[in-house]
């Protein structure tokens, strides 16, 4: 573990001099055309606070030349989500899972209310849609239905913060995501490891200016060289990240 928080160490001395924006549940902000666009959305920010870690990948995204749009819990609208996702060229999403009548569901954030129900009745009906404990939840088949190929073209990044990333990435890719970092299995934000493995990918691609497949290969090294970081428990973690899409993508 101390040797995968030696590259962040680093890398948070760079930016000591910036001001972090955490994630919050502010109104988004107004996408303005032709310039550099991220969005950062934490649907489960009341249970796993995403904080200083939150803060400290504004930084380095607004470093790079972005503007950020910070989302939590039930500020994360399905509405904006659907009629926005396509403005942003890099999107970070931290979430998790839970399963409802044998289908898996992935939380949006957002309560469920009287509206939602009624504009969504047929995603609710179909199993598309699901409420459970009174916040919103999508499935795989949602973003099918909703995000058709090519509806998501101006997403360069996505990187997908749960369980079973590998069984929503390939809807995503399928609807015009260049790349989507993603993680394998059951997962767990609770001890931030797997946020602060995030900030650094992020890192080697912006300031280290690294394409997709090394930012990825680099920050799990210290596996591949038999390093082994632990967990909390003390017991050897590899990391579950991979990547579907483009590879060899860099964002300036």
């Amino acid at each position: 573990m101390c040797e995968l928080k030696k590259p962040l160490i680093v890398l948070l001395m760079l930016l000591s001099l910036s001001v972090p924006i955490g994630v919050n549940a502010l109104a988004p902000n107004i996408v303005v055309p032709d310039q550099k666009q991220a969005l950062v959305i934490s649907p489960i920010d009341a249970m796993i606070p995403f904080g200083s870690r939150g803060s400290t990948l504004n930084t380095i995204l607004k470093n790079a030349g972005y503007n950020v749009t910070s989302l939590a819990d039930g500020a994360v609208h399905i509405d904006f989500l659907l009629a926005n996702l396509n403005n942003y060229g890099v999107v970070i999403w931290r979430t998790n899972t839970y399963a409802q009548g044998h289908v898996v569901y992935w939380y949006l954030g957002e309560h469920v209310n009287s509206y939602l129900q009624e504009k969504y009745s047929t995603d609710f009906t179909e199993g598309l849609l699901n409420a459970h404990a009174g916040i919103l939840g999508m499935s795989p088949d949602f973003l099918t239905h909703h995000f058709k190929a090519g509806s998501l073209n101006h997403v360069k990044l996505l990187i997908f913060l749960s369980s079973y990333g590998a069984s929503i990435a390939p809807q995503f890719l399928a609807a015009g995501v260049s790349t989507v970092i993603f993680n394998n299995g059951v997962i767990s934000l609770q001890s931030g490891l797997l946020d602060d493995l995030t900030i650094s990918i992020i890192g080697n691609l912006l300031v280290s200016k690294q394409n997709v497949q090394a930012a990825v290969f680099n920050t799990l090294s210290p596996v591949n060289q038999g390093q082994e970081p632990q967990d909390p428990y003390d017991s050897t973690y590899a990391p579950p990240f991979w990547f579907i899409g483009d590879g060899t993508l860099t964002l300036n």
